[in-house]
């Protein structure tokens, strides 16, 4: 990242409706990770007096979009999502270029984006609040959202368009203004959707994009006092940083962290079912997803035929860059994560886990230009191996056996991440069982770690976030603040919540009381007890 070359395209800030290089920024270059030497374009690492200035636009705009009703903002997010589908094909390639993965997932990534543009918008008619009624009488109880403010939204590379969607559009129908900081491994990506955001019409101000380092543009966006709420998704360690931050400084904050995904394979799973499960788990994105499958759980009686017939399958993956046709496994993301990857490979021969296949980086060819790993499985491996209990993020599946399937689930919840998990069995007892006691937000019963639809809630427990969820209607929720009503039109003084037995006699409206209209006696009709026990049920209700 550091030679950055003359002639590149240049990925712009958005700021107050208006693309520009800042001042004096460094320039850094976004390269293809399968030909390093593909330099897909440069991008500033913005000051911090960028960062100050997007706050003070998404500010000024932001008293206008809160007033703006919700089905007018849905409007442009709509449009916003049928421009992202018009350029489908191009947004995919692009994905797929800046970010490694193979075209077919690069592809889906923008089918994200467009989905949730089509779910946000339709919260547009919705946001609905609560009545319930009073414990007074003549009044009235009612809730309803009103948005936090300035959100300032820090996205990660492995879903470059999708995950900026998922947070954006969130808050934009909420009536938020938002700052995007998108990963410096895909800046080009995160200027595709604001482009097509800016396109629909959306109002100067709304949306802004600051590009940059974590280091650099990501702690100023975090740190600014002019930003009411962070939305993060990242590592876990990092993670910690936000919270910590924002603690200090009383922000909203919502956390989408790290995973160390499982699936069980019980004895009356069906097998070819499973492995293909645990195939696209393990190596689709090259294991670089917060739901990656990291770990294979094996119920004893069938752990040799899965190991046979698990790494049968896994040879005949094809390694190879993403615009390539037939490509199922693509490259990492950077240097700096195959490092990182070969790191943990040797911690897992040094532990003593058996190596099955894998573990060197891919040299041949066309491939010893990019940061290829290739699939790597290892067997044998124990809950208190390092493979086991960290995030590798990479093309790295770890085989544990276990006796049964209360094991599995034990073994499974023996980690500190809680984000996705799956279980194959054709035992609805077990299945339900699991789905019970399994330590994570989310659990797939026959279908692979990997897969979340964008009408539902998306987070984890544990290591893995800080309670909060993305997408769905409860994606809303980080992204507004409740306000109670209470609308009193009894024409007195009410107490609530103080023993008055005044307050338990009903009183006519005011209304009524006006129109001079006759007090009516509530008499109770008798019901069978009272029948029973010679009890009339007339205004006095006596003794016959």
């Amino acid at each position: 990242m550091n030679e950055v070359p003359a002639m590149s395209e240049k990925a712009l800030n958005y700021i107050g409706g208006k693309w520009s290089w800042p001042s004096g920024a460094r320039a850094l270059a976004s390269r293809n990770p399968a030909n390093p030497k593909d330099v897909v374009c440069v991008f500033p690492d913005s000051p911090s007096i960028e960062i100050d200035r997007a706050v003070k636009s998404a500010r000024k705009a932001f008293p206008s979009w809160k007033l703006l009703p919700a089905p007018q903002r849905a409007k442009i997010i709509r449009k916003a999502g049928e421009i992202m589908a018009r350029r489908k094909a191009a947004l995919g390639a692009l994905v797929t270029r800046e970010c490694g993965k193979p075209l077919v997932e690069g592809l889906g990534d923008v089918q994200e984006a467009i989905d949730m543009a089509e779910m946000a918008a339709g919260e547009g008619r919705r946001l609905y609040g609560e009545t319930t009624p009073s414990e007074l009488p003549n009044k009235m109880c009612f809730t309803f959202r009103e948005p936090v403010g300035v959100c300032g939204l820090i996205t990660p590379w492995n879903f470059p368009i999708a995950i900026p969607a998922w947070k954006a559009l969130h808050a934009l129908i909420c009536g938020n203004t938002v700052i995007l900081k998108p990963a410096e491994d895909t800046p080009l990506c995160g200027v595709a959707f604001v482009k097509a955001l800016e396109e629909a019409g959306m109002p100067p101000g709304v949306v802004n994009l600051v590009l940059g380092t974590g280091m650099t543009t990501g702690e100023a966006l975090v740190d600014h006092p002019g930003i009411d709420l962070i939305s993060f998704t990242g590592s876990t360690k990092t993670g910690r940083k936000v919270a910590q931050s924002c603690a200090n400084a009383g922000k909203r904050v919502s956390l989408e962290c790290g995973g160390k995904n499982a699936q069980i394979i019980l004895a009356d799973a069906r097998l070819d079912l499973a492995i293909e499960g645990a195939l696209w788990g393990a190596f689709g994105t090259a294991g670089q997803r917060c739901t990656a499958t990291s770990r294979l759980i094996v119920e004893a009686p069938v752990y040799k035929k899965v190991l046979d017939r698990l790494l049968k399958e896994a040879r005949r993956l094809t390694l190879g860059p993403g615009l390539k046709k037939g490509t199922q496994v693509g490259p990492l993301i950077n240097e700096r994560q195959l490092k990182r990857v070969l790191d943990y490979i040797q911690i897992g021969k040094e532990e003593g886990a058996k190596l099955l296949c894998g573990g060197n980086r891919a040299r041949k060819g066309a491939l010893a230009k990019g940061w290829f790993v290739e699939p790597t499985i290892f067997a044998d491996v124990t809950p208190d191996m390092r493979i086991f209990q960290e995030e590798i993020f990479g093309p790295v599946l770890s085989v544990v056996k276990v006796k049964d399937a209360a094991k599995a689930v034990e073994t499974l919840n023996d980690c500190d991440y809680g984000l996705s998990s799956s279980i194959y069995t054709q035992n609805m007892n077990n299945a339900l069982s699991a789905v019970r006691d399994i330590q994570a937000g989310i659990v797939y019963v026959n279908g692979p770690t990997i897969g979340a639809e964008v009408h539902l809630p998306f987070g984890g427990v544990k290591q893995s976030g800080n309670g909060h969820r993305e997408a769905g209607k409860t994606g809303l929720d980080i992204f507004t603040e409740w306000k109670t009503v209470y609308v009193d039109y009894s024409g007195k003084l009410q107490r609530a919540q103080i023993d008055n037995s005044d307050t338990l006699t009903p009183h006519p409206s005011p209304l009524s009381m006006e129109r001079g209209s006759r007090r009516v006696k509530n008499i109770t009709p008798p019901s069978p007890y009272l029948r029973e026990k010679g009890v009339r049920g007339d205004e006095g209700g006596e003794q016959s």
